[in-house]
């Protein structure tokens, strides 16, 4: 059984100041960081094969400090950005409002389409889980890309998927039937300041 662990980059000051963020290359904060190292410490008695990553700063930058207890390099996969939000990106809520009206969302603006996100994932995912048939798999990747994933693995279109934190780890299990099922959900027990890790 193929295992593999989605994991949302960590915490950047845009995501504070609850900014769009697509694929701007904006680095982790000193708490995205923190985050970072936190999660690694939770990996340094599990056995990982392998450790793909966006290419963007701040999920590769987790990435890398998974690496460092690991000891598996990272692989850059460009199918595994952030999706695309064209104009909006670096803008608030209110300022896409101000700038565009209420009606922002149904603009074109320059934003990759669910459909173009949805043809790299799956095509990155497909060869993942090809060359890495029962193995355990890490990827870190972005938090809009990550909701279109795990509604499509697991045919569920509902709000439940959105909302992920940073670092947070969710384990999805690849069957004997081909389909996918989720073990863990957005979980952050790294973070919680009495855990031992």
């Amino acid at each position: 059984m193929t295992t593999i662990a989605f994991i949302r980059h960590g915490e950047t000051d845009w995501n504070t100041e609850r900014r769009a963020q697509g694929c701007k290359d904006i680095p982790l904060n000193d708490k995205g960081i923190y985050q970072a190292a936190r999660l690694s410490e939770r990996l340094i008695d599990e056995k990982w094969d392998v450790i793909y990553a966006s290419p963007l700063k701040r999920a590769f930058k987790t990435a890398e400090a998974l690496s460092g207890v690991t000891g598996l390099p990272v692989i850059a996969d460009e199918r595994l950005r952030e999706i695309s939000f064209g104009e909006t990106e670096g803008t608030t809520e209110a300022e896409r409002v101000e700038r565009w009206g209420e009606d922002w969302m149904n603009l074109d603006l320059g934003r990759e389409t669910n459909e173009e996100a949805d043809l790299r994932w799956r095509a990155v995912l497909k060869e993942i889980t090809v060359n890495h048939k029962n193995q355990k798999v890490l990827i870190v990747t972005h938090g809009a890309l990550l909701v279109r994933i795990f509604k499509d693995l697991l045919q569920d279109k509902t709000d439940q998927w959105y909302g992920l934190n940073n670092t947070s780890f969710s384990i999805f299990q690849l069957t004997q039937q081909d389909s996918w099922k989720c073990e863990l959900f957005n979980c952050q027990k790294h973070l919680e300041e009495t855990a031992t890790i």
